[in-house]
């Protein structure tokens, strides 16, 4: 059976732009973000891309035209060949009523509810819709998909399921947290023998949303929200959260079942409509790094306490011993190991693709597993899934971009032990290097196949990237790669054993202080990633060379862009990015490049 998940609308941005204001620093504030596709065959999940690596538009909502053919191009299939086809939402009429219930019970003025509720209708006819999307689908691929075909999955359960096959679809509690779904913001429940029920006692409503709070506290910062929400994760690290904290005085109030409210409703229609409430808490909002950073360790307490609450109570209702963690709220890994280490389960999952970027494949999975067809599949489990999912390019498409960059750039071909050696030699020294092999990985996080890597022994590393390759805050850290057996020397790990896709954060343990400062962040803490031979046998190759030079054991690894732009794809994409910023040197392939030296021509006397 060939499953296609879909995320993405050709015309969601307009309508939100034109109805919602989402424009400038609101313009991520839209259903259908992270756009993207994936393809699952008889269960396997073949391949898996978001859009904005192949349109270069960060975070993008549009429909996921390459993304979609390009999925079918890798598996050598057509649009006639798909047996389903996913879409991780569910605006069914029910759903709408739902919604226009909310609103008009709102208290808002009757003029506010109107146009709301116009906004809606648009947004509903014109773009979420089941028939909106089967429209948009046939208007930009040219195939008409059957209705009967077409599986329209909550997106809550989107999320859960993404988890539960990632984790190898063993019987799984979970919570789901994020912005909003189609009404609710966050759920409960557990999965098991593939089949999934959700706590409905527990659900929380989309106007005591914590990932729309927390995306709100990131708008009175400054920074974008729904985008940006990690620099308030970073900048918790340089204060303590005040005490009493306002958020959990005056603005939250926790309930039975593990719900919880605010004692003022987010407005649909006003996104800023809480920031006279921030103001009474902090004053208005400085550009100052101690002010942010108040706020941002008051918020980032919040969070604790109401994802642990919420945790109690699942605790409470089930018996299984495995947590999967999903959504946008999972994002949050400075929250995630206090969250495991205080609960009863004996492991806790969150996936590379928690976020939005990961809702194509659990709404694959979610159909695959719910066709009549597939019922044995429910006991059946899957080989481990690699998050290297996306394009890959030859030797022969390397080297034609790196021909049409003549004049800019030299490299020479190395073998895979010369590329490791002296790669690791010249990351003995103060150097930048991109590093680029493989497929490119899938979710928001670069994992070592689009990445740039440097020695973190350096203290002034950070700086250096941030400002002379990233072009972002200096307040931001970096995230440090270990051998998954080195990891525990390294980190205080607590239950954990790895941490393959930068979803915890640990201690850096006292005598590694000195030793990796330039990963290790303001609060003694690190965003670990472990890796192993059998995931990345090149990048383990290369840092365990690394280690033996220098007897430091991790090297300092971030995404392979500059700040707005998405992760780099193509070999052109990595060229471009080498010679735009101030990275020393780029590993395409088994090509190692540098920048051309420019030579002037001295005049004759």
């Amino acid at each position: 059976m060939i499953v296609l998940g879909c995320n993405g609308f050709s015309r969601v941005s307009e309508v939100f732009a034109e109805h919602f204001g989402s424009v400038g620093t609101e313009k991520h504030y839209l259903l259908g973000h992270d756009a993207g596709a994936s393809l699952l065959v008889d269960g396997k999940l073949v391949a898996a891309v978001e859009e904005e690596r192949l349109n270069r538009e960060k975070k993008t909502t549009d429909f996921p035209f390459h993304s979609v053919n390009w999925c079918l191009e890798e598996a050598g299939l057509r649009f006639s060949d798909i047996d389903l086809i996913a879409i991780p939402w569910n605006f069914s009429p029910e759903v709408f009523d739902e919604m226009l219930a909310g609103i008009t019970s709102a208290p808002m003025a009757p003029a506010a509810k109107l146009d709301l509720i116009g906004g809606m209708g648009k947004l509903f006819t014109e773009v979420v819709s089941h028939d909106a999307i089967l429209a948009d689908f046939a208007e930009r691929t040219g195939f008409t998909p059957d209705p009967a075909k077409v599986v329209f999955v909550p997106h809550h359960l989107a999320h859960a399921m993404t988890g539960y096959y990632l984790a190898g679809m063993k019987d799984s509690a979970f919570l789901v947290s994020d912005g909003r779904a189609e009404v609710f913001s966050s759920v409960t429940g557990e999965i098991r023998d593939g089949r999934i029920r959700v706590f409905d006692e527990s659900a929380v409503g989309a106007q005591h949303s914590i990932g729309l709070l927390f995306a709100a506290i990131t708008r009175y910062l400054g920074f974008v929200p729904n985008n940006d929400e990690y620099k308030v994760m970073g900048l918790s690290g340089f204060a303590r959260p005040p005490a009493p904290n306002p958020f959990l005085e005056h603005l939250v109030d926790l309930h039975e079942d593990g719900r919880y409210t605010f004692s003022r409703p987010l407005e649909t229609g006003n996104p800023r409509g809480l920031d006279p409430l921030f103001e009474e808490y902090f004053g208005p909002a400085q550009d100052t790094l101690a002010h942010r950073a108040r706020v941002a360790a008051a918020a980032q307490e919040m969070l604790t306490v109401v994802t642990n609450h919420q945790l109690r109570a699942l605790e409470a209702r089930t018996d299984l011993n495995h947590l999967l963690f999903e959504g946008g709220v999972a994002l949050n890994c400075l929250n995630n190991t206090p969250l495991f280490e205080g609960s009863r389960f004996d492991d806790m999952d969150v996936s590379f693709g928690a976020s939005d970027t990961g809702i194509v494949i659990g709404a694959a999975v979610h159909a695959w597993l719910g066709h009549p067809d597939t019922a044995g599949a429910r006991r059946s489990t899957p080989a481990p899934v690699t998050p290297y999912l996306g394009p890959e390019y030859d030797d022969a498409t390397i080297e034609q971009a790196l021909r049409e960059f003549g004049g800019r750039v030299e490299w020479t071909r190395l073998n895979e032990d010369e590329v490791v050696d002296q790669v690791a030699k010249l990351l003995t020294e103060k150097v930048v290097i991109g590093w680029y092999e493989g497929r490119i990985e899938h979710g928001p996080r670069a994992l070592g196949h689009r990445s740039i890597l440097a020695n973190p022994r350096f203290p002034d590393i950070k700086d250096v990237i941030n400002t002379r390759v990233k072009h972002r805050e200096p307040f931001r850290p970096f995230a440090p790669i270990v051998l998954e057996p080195d990891a525990p020397k390294v980190f205080e790990m607590g239950r954990k054993i790895r941490s393959p896709y930068m979803t915890f954060v640990f201690p850096v343990r006292p005598e590694f202080h000195d030793v990796i400062p330039g990963a290790t962040h303001v609060d003694g803490t690190s965003r670990v990633q472990t890796i192993t031979d059998r995931d990345t046998p090149r990048l383990a190759a290369l840092l365990r060379r690394f280690t033996a030079l220098t007897d430091v054991p991790c090297l300092l690894n971030t995404s392979f862009n500059v700040a707005g732009e998405p992760i780099v794809c193509t070999p052109t994409d990595a060229l471009n990015c080498f010679l735009g910023t101030e990275i020393d040197y780029l590993v395409l392939g088994d090509h190692l490049v540098t920048k051309a030296v420019v030579r002037t021509q001295e005049r004759p006397v």
